[in-house]
């Protein structure tokens, strides 16, 4: 009996630990590939890396050498749309998290998390597709615009799309708050409201960065829902009623009519790797606020 038990706790040990050991294989040779496809801009075409992330001049050639490949727009375009989704959704976010777990947490449980868990499971082109037969045109009619793809109109898709994810590890986060905290500020005749932005949100605030920064990561990575919705001009945002393109939209959108190994298809390697060292960033950026959350 106890051999039979010993065996099953050793496969099951031995089956998590190659899951485990697969997904780092995988994350390596994923970052490898496309670091060796992505490096080939500089190394095969012999451009710069200040040419790449600071110039607008966007011309690569399809055929041979001798176009550029400054993809500053794109640059741009994907942080002023994220920025912009975040700002609009990480106070909606908050109080959303705020009203399930503390406010009303008998509808916030019946109402507003399934709601929220219904959002995340909607796929992207049916939000890119909303914004493109709603948002857009109630943009050009509101601003008196020709066509209302925007900037705004990109960024008000993606802080729908990342609402959920700020959310849900808000509420987790504001859940975790020790009761003695909220008991000690009601004991010291706080109200409700004084507790909550006082002491109940600053004490989850680590939690809080943590979604938000999952959700910048889920807007810089988005594609589809943005491209059908921001308008995919190469030329720098003027104002927010204004539209641009952004990495993702670029790389979707031409990936497929490059031909491999030339220096269009080299430079589009070069916005895929910049999306994951983005994605790096972001990973570090939680990892420190979780250890900061922990001390």
């Amino acid at each position: 009996m106890k051999t039979e038990k010993f065996k099953k706790e050793y496969l099951g040990r031995t089956v998590v630990t190659a899951a485990g050991i697969f997904i780092i294989i995988l994350t390596l040779a994923i970052g490898a590939f496309l670091f060796y496809r992505g490096s080939a801009t500089f190394t095969v075409n012999h451009h710069s890396v200040a040419e790449f992330l600071f110039s607008p001049d966007w011309n690569p050639a399809d055929i041979g050498e001798g176009g550029t490949v400054g993809a500053a727009v794109f640059i741009v375009g994907s942080i002023v749309i994220s920025l912009l989704a975040l700002l609009i959704a990480t106070p909606f976010s908050i109080a959303a998290a705020l009203f399930m777990v503390e406010i009303s947490p008998k509808v916030g449980a019946k109402i507003l998390q399934p709601a929220v868990e219904i959002f995340v499971g909607i796929p992207s082109v049916v939000y890119g597709w909303v914004g493109l037969t709603v948002l857009v045109p109630f943009l050009a009619s509101v601003f008196n615009l020709a066509y209302g793809y925007s900037v705004l109109a990109g960024a008000v898709v993606l802080a729908v799309m990342i609402f959920p994810t700020i959310t849900t590890v808000a509420a987790d986060a504001i859940r975790g708050v020790p009761a003695e905290y909220k008991e000690a500020s009601y004991g010291l005749g706080s109200t409700r409201w004084q507790m909550l932005h006082k002491v109940e949100v600053p004490a989850a605030l680590p939690g809080i960065l943590t979604g938000v920064v999952l959700g910048l990561a889920r807007a810089f990575g988005e594609a589809l829902a943005v491209s059908m919705v921001i308008g995919k001009m190469q030329a720098f945002p003027a104002g927010l009623l204004s539209p641009t393109t952004n990495l993702t939209s670029e790389i979707t959108a031409d990936m497929g009519n490059t031909t491999s190994g030339s220096e269009w298809n080299n430079a589009l390697w070069s916005m895929a790797l910049l999306l994951l060292i983005i994605s790096f960033i972001f990973i570090l950026l939680i990892r420190i606020v979780g250890r900061k959350r922990r001390a």
